[in-house]
Protein backbone atom coordinates (compact mmCIF):
# COMPACT_ATOMS: atom_id res chain seq x y z
CA UNK A 1 0.00 0.00 0.00
CA UNK A 2 3.21 2.01 0.35
CA UNK A 3 3.48 2.45 -3.62
CA UNK A 4 0.05 3.96 -3.67
CA UNK A 5 1.20 8.02 -2.72
CA UNK A 6 3.81 7.34 -5.07
CA UNK A 7 1.27 6.12 -7.74
CA UNK A 8 -0.99 8.83 -7.41
CA UNK A 9 2.04 11.58 -7.74
CA UNK A 10 3.49 10.38 -10.66
CA UNK A 11 -0.12 9.92 -12.48
CA UNK A 12 -0.94 13.50 -11.05
CA UNK A 13 2.57 14.42 -12.68
CA UNK A 14 1.43 13.20 -16.33
CA UNK A 15 -1.68 15.34 -16.53
CA UNK A 16 0.05 17.88 -18.90
CA UNK A 17 1.47 15.00 -21.30
CA UNK A 18 -0.06 15.87 -24.79
CA UNK A 19 -1.14 12.08 -24.91
CA UNK A 20 -3.02 12.03 -21.95
CA UNK A 21 -4.80 15.52 -22.29
CA UNK A 22 -5.77 14.19 -25.90
CA UNK A 23 -7.35 10.99 -23.90
CA UNK A 24 -8.65 13.72 -21.81
CA UNK A 25 -10.46 15.61 -24.34
CA UNK A 26 -11.99 12.65 -26.08
CA UNK A 27 -13.28 10.49 -22.91
CA UNK A 28 -14.67 14.46 -22.24
CA UNK A 29 -16.32 14.79 -25.32
CA UNK A 30 -18.00 11.84 -25.64
CA UNK A 31 -19.35 11.70 -21.59
CA UNK A 32 -20.65 14.71 -21.87
CA UNK A 33 -22.55 14.31 -25.63
CA UNK A 34 -24.02 11.29 -23.61
CA UNK A 35 -25.33 13.48 -20.74
CA UNK A 36 -26.50 16.04 -23.62
CA UNK A 37 -28.65 13.18 -25.39
CA UNK A 38 -29.93 12.00 -22.23
CA UNK A 39 -30.95 16.07 -21.31
CA UNK A 40 -32.90 16.15 -24.41
CA UNK A 41 -34.25 13.00 -24.35
CA UNK A 42 -35.85 13.28 -20.71
CA UNK A 43 -37.13 16.72 -21.83
CA UNK A 44 -38.95 15.33 -24.42
CA UNK A 45 -40.48 12.15 -22.89
CA UNK A 46 -40.88 13.24 -19.31
CA UNK A 47 -44.73 15.03 -20.27
CA UNK A 48 -45.22 12.33 -22.13
CA UNK A 49 -44.46 10.03 -19.72
CA UNK A 50 -46.62 11.73 -16.92
CA UNK A 51 -49.49 13.50 -18.27
CA UNK A 52 -51.23 9.89 -18.13
CA UNK A 53 -51.40 10.77 -14.56
CA UNK A 54 -51.13 14.54 -13.84
CA UNK A 55 -51.34 17.46 -15.75
CA UNK A 56 -48.69 20.34 -15.35
CA UNK A 57 -47.34 23.45 -16.80
CA UNK A 58 -44.57 23.60 -19.51
CA UNK A 59 -42.62 25.51 -16.37
CA UNK A 60 -43.26 22.72 -14.29
CA UNK A 61 -41.84 20.21 -16.48
CA UNK A 62 -38.66 21.84 -16.92
CA UNK A 63 -38.59 22.00 -13.76
CA UNK A 64 -39.10 18.43 -13.04
CA UNK A 65 -36.94 17.74 -15.81
CA UNK A 66 -34.09 19.99 -14.81
CA UNK A 67 -33.74 18.33 -10.91
CA UNK A 68 -34.05 14.19 -12.35
CA UNK A 69 -31.49 14.72 -14.45
CA UNK A 70 -28.92 16.45 -12.15
CA UNK A 71 -29.36 13.46 -9.50
CA UNK A 72 -29.09 11.22 -12.51
CA UNK A 73 -25.80 12.72 -13.85
CA UNK A 74 -24.78 12.42 -10.49
CA UNK A 75 -25.53 8.98 -9.58
CA UNK A 76 -24.33 7.69 -12.65
CA UNK A 77 -21.41 10.03 -14.06
CA UNK A 78 -18.87 7.61 -12.38
CA UNK A 79 -20.57 4.83 -14.30
CA UNK A 80 -20.50 6.35 -17.77
CA UNK A 81 -17.32 8.15 -16.99
CA UNK A 82 -15.10 4.67 -16.42
CA UNK A 83 -17.32 2.93 -19.41
CA UNK A 84 -16.34 5.69 -22.08
CA UNK A 85 -12.55 4.78 -20.00
CA UNK A 86 -12.65 1.64 -20.97
CA UNK A 87 -12.61 2.67 -24.89
CA UNK A 88 -9.61 4.87 -24.51
CA UNK A 89 -7.26 2.77 -21.57
CA UNK A 90 -4.70 1.41 -24.22
CA UNK A 91 -3.82 5.03 -25.20
CA UNK A 92 -3.51 5.98 -21.05
CA UNK A 93 -1.95 3.06 -20.35
CA UNK A 94 0.40 4.06 -23.87
CA UNK A 95 1.33 7.22 -22.29
CA UNK A 96 2.27 6.16 -19.06
CA UNK A 97 4.33 3.11 -20.17
CA UNK A 98 6.09 4.84 -23.21
CA UNK A 99 7.50 7.67 -19.82
CA UNK A 100 7.53 5.18 -17.15
CA UNK A 101 7.98 1.53 -18.61
CA UNK A 102 8.90 1.12 -21.80
CA UNK A 103 10.20 -2.44 -21.72
CA UNK A 104 6.42 -3.07 -20.47
CA UNK A 105 4.84 -1.79 -23.43
CA UNK A 106 7.07 -3.78 -25.95
CA UNK A 107 5.18 -6.73 -24.28
CA UNK A 108 1.81 -5.66 -24.13
CA UNK A 109 -1.04 -6.93 -26.53
CA UNK A 110 -3.67 -5.01 -28.40
CA UNK A 111 -6.98 -5.99 -27.04
CA UNK A 112 -9.63 -6.54 -29.58
CA UNK A 113 -12.44 -4.06 -29.86
CA UNK A 114 -14.65 -6.78 -29.35
CA UNK A 115 -12.77 -7.61 -25.65
CA UNK A 116 -12.53 -3.67 -25.27
CA UNK A 117 -16.71 -3.99 -25.72
CA UNK A 118 -17.11 -6.76 -23.79
CA UNK A 119 -14.97 -5.45 -20.95
CA UNK A 120 -16.83 -2.31 -20.83
CA UNK A 121 -20.68 -3.66 -20.51
CA UNK A 122 -19.49 -6.22 -17.64
CA UNK A 123 -17.87 -3.38 -15.58
CA UNK A 124 -20.52 -1.13 -16.45
CA UNK A 125 -22.89 -3.93 -15.34
CA UNK A 126 -21.13 -4.76 -12.57
CA UNK A 127 -21.06 -1.24 -11.26
CA UNK A 128 -25.15 -1.01 -11.65
CA UNK A 129 -26.05 -4.14 -9.96
CA UNK A 130 -23.61 -3.71 -7.09
CA UNK A 131 -25.13 -0.29 -6.34
CA UNK A 132 -28.66 -1.73 -6.64
CA UNK A 133 -27.62 -3.93 -4.20
CA UNK A 134 -26.34 -1.65 -1.99
CA UNK A 135 -28.96 0.78 -2.71
CA UNK A 136 -31.69 -0.43 -0.14
CA UNK A 137 -28.76 -0.42 2.83
CA UNK A 138 -28.59 3.18 1.27
CA UNK A 139 -32.62 4.14 2.24
CA UNK A 140 -32.17 2.03 5.88
CA UNK A 141 -29.68 4.53 6.76
CA UNK A 142 -30.82 8.10 5.15
CA UNK A 143 -31.70 8.67 8.84
CA UNK A 144 -27.80 9.06 9.70
CA UNK A 145 -27.61 11.92 6.49
CA UNK A 146 -23.98 10.29 6.14
CA UNK A 147 -24.41 7.01 6.25
CA UNK A 148 -25.51 6.37 2.43
CA UNK A 149 -22.20 7.92 1.29
CA UNK A 150 -20.21 6.04 2.86
CA UNK A 151 -22.07 2.73 1.88
CA UNK A 152 -22.02 3.79 -1.84
CA UNK A 153 -18.09 4.89 -1.49
CA UNK A 154 -17.27 1.66 0.05
CA UNK A 155 -19.07 -0.16 -2.77
CA UNK A 156 -17.67 1.77 -5.25
CA UNK A 157 -14.29 1.76 -3.82
CA UNK A 158 -14.04 -2.10 -4.45
CA UNK A 159 -15.45 -2.09 -7.90
CA UNK A 160 -13.35 0.95 -9.01
CA UNK A 161 -10.04 -0.65 -7.89
CA UNK A 162 -10.95 -3.97 -9.18
CA UNK A 163 -12.16 -2.45 -12.98
CA UNK A 164 -9.02 0.03 -12.92
CA UNK A 165 -6.50 -2.89 -12.23
CA UNK A 166 -8.00 -4.93 -15.06
CA UNK A 167 -8.04 -1.89 -17.33
CA UNK A 168 -4.24 -2.59 -17.43
CA UNK A 169 -3.28 -6.31 -16.12
CA UNK A 170 -5.72 -7.89 -19.22
CA UNK A 171 -3.10 -6.26 -21.54
CA UNK A 172 0.04 -7.82 -19.89
CA UNK A 173 -1.63 -11.23 -18.06
CA UNK A 174 0.14 -14.28 -19.37
CA UNK A 175 -2.04 -17.13 -18.07
CA UNK A 176 -5.91 -17.43 -16.81
CA UNK A 177 -4.15 -18.67 -12.89
CA UNK A 178 -1.78 -15.54 -13.07
CA UNK A 179 -2.08 -14.04 -9.28
CA UNK A 180 -3.51 -10.24 -9.32
CA UNK A 181 -0.75 -7.27 -9.44
CA UNK A 182 -2.33 -4.80 -6.67
CA UNK A 183 -2.89 -6.33 -3.04
CA UNK A 184 -6.63 -6.00 -1.84
CA UNK A 185 -6.17 -3.21 0.63
CA UNK A 186 -4.18 -1.16 -2.17
CA UNK A 187 -6.72 -2.28 -4.89
CA UNK A 188 -9.06 -1.09 -2.14
CA UNK A 189 -7.49 2.26 -1.38
CA UNK A 190 -6.95 3.50 -4.93
CA UNK A 191 -10.56 2.93 -5.41
CA UNK A 192 -11.55 4.92 -2.86
CA UNK A 193 -9.93 7.56 -3.85
CA UNK A 194 -11.40 7.44 -7.08
CA UNK A 195 -14.58 7.51 -5.58
CA UNK A 196 -14.31 9.79 -3.25
CA UNK A 197 -12.48 12.31 -6.58
CA UNK A 198 -15.93 11.40 -8.74
CA UNK A 199 -17.63 12.78 -6.07
CA UNK A 200 -16.14 16.24 -6.48
CA UNK A 201 -17.23 18.25 -9.26
CA UNK A 202 -15.09 19.31 -11.61
CA UNK A 203 -12.00 16.91 -9.85
CA UNK A 204 -14.44 14.36 -11.61
CA UNK A 205 -13.78 14.98 -14.68
CA UNK A 206 -10.04 14.14 -14.19
CA UNK A 207 -10.73 11.40 -11.83
CA UNK A 208 -10.78 8.52 -14.32
CA UNK A 209 -8.04 9.65 -15.95
CA UNK A 210 -6.10 10.01 -12.90
CA UNK A 211 -7.19 6.29 -11.79
CA UNK A 212 -6.43 4.41 -15.01
CA UNK A 213 -2.66 6.19 -14.73
CA UNK A 214 -2.10 5.18 -11.41
CA UNK A 215 -3.23 1.62 -11.89
CA UNK A 216 -0.57 1.37 -14.87
CA UNK A 217 2.01 2.42 -12.05
CA UNK A 218 0.63 0.07 -9.49
CA UNK A 219 0.61 -2.79 -11.79
CA UNK A 220 4.06 -2.36 -13.34
CA UNK A 221 5.68 -1.94 -9.91
CA UNK A 222 4.27 -4.99 -8.87
CA UNK A 223 5.21 -6.71 -11.53
CA UNK A 224 8.76 -5.17 -11.50
CA UNK A 225 9.17 -6.98 -8.19
CA UNK A 226 7.76 -9.98 -8.73
CA UNK A 227 10.06 -10.09 -11.50
CA UNK A 228 13.03 -8.93 -8.57
CA UNK A 229 11.75 -11.06 -6.33
CA UNK A 230 11.82 -14.33 -8.51
CA UNK A 231 15.81 -13.67 -9.65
Amino acid sequence: MVSLPRALSLALGQLGDPAILRVLGKSLAVTLTIFVAAAFALNAALPWLLSRWIDLSGEVYAVLSILIFVIGAWLLFRIVALAVLQFFADEVVHAVEAKHYPAHAAGARKVPFGEELANSLRATGRVILFNLLAAPIAVVLLFTAIGPAIVFWFVNALLLGRELQDMIWLRHKRDAVEVQPIGGLTRFALGGVVAGLLAIPFINLLAPIIGAASATHLVHRSTRKSVNHAQ
